[in-house]
């Protein structure tokens, strides 16, 4: 008596009995995307939070050199230290009153550390020198930097 594989009871005396070589690949293929999915579930929430903040950082930081070339005034940036009496969480200086950006983070308060500097230059030069700042929260660390004349981009912390 010949034995043959669960649900394969309709071939003949001639077929051979197994797996294709499409099922096998559909199956790897339903693992490949059932781990893809849950290796993205388990990033840090405090990782995804800090570089949300730094994307938003580094476009608000555009707008406002855009808004110091255009208009031709001097612009920086300063986190507002703790314990400063401030609701706000950073500020931008010599902005006019009609372009009021964001000055609080969207999510916990984020610790901002500027190389060599105590504020951000933004403008009215298109050349605004480089420059660098550190963010930080938790465990969590990125750099904001730029060289001086292409935008403010994202860099890993540990400088690689």
């Amino acid at each position: 008596m010949r034995l043959l594989a669960p649900g394969r009871a309709g071939l003949g005396e001639g077929g051979q009995a197994g797996f294709t070589l499409i099922e096998l690949l559909v199956v790897v293929a339903m693992i490949a995307i059932a781990s893809a999915t849950v290796s993205l579930s388990l990033r840090d929430p405090a990782a995804a939070q800090l570089e949300r903040e730094a994307e938003r950082l580094s476009a608000l930081f555009e707008t406002a050199r855009a808004e110091s070339r255009a208009a031709g005034l001097s612009v920086s940036w300063q986190p507002v230290r703790a314990g400063d009496g401030s609701e706000d969480h950073f500020h931008f200086q010599g902005l006019p009153n009609t372009l009021q950006l964001p000055r609080r983070w969207l999510g916990q308060p984020v610790s901002v550390e500027i190389a060599r500097a105590n504020m951000i230059r933004l403008g009215p030069e298109p050349l605004i020198g480089a420059q660098q700042l550190r963010l930080s929260l938790g465990s969590q660390r990125l750099i904001l930097a730029t060289d001086g004349l292409s935008p403010f981009e994202l860099k890993p912390a540990d400088g690689s």
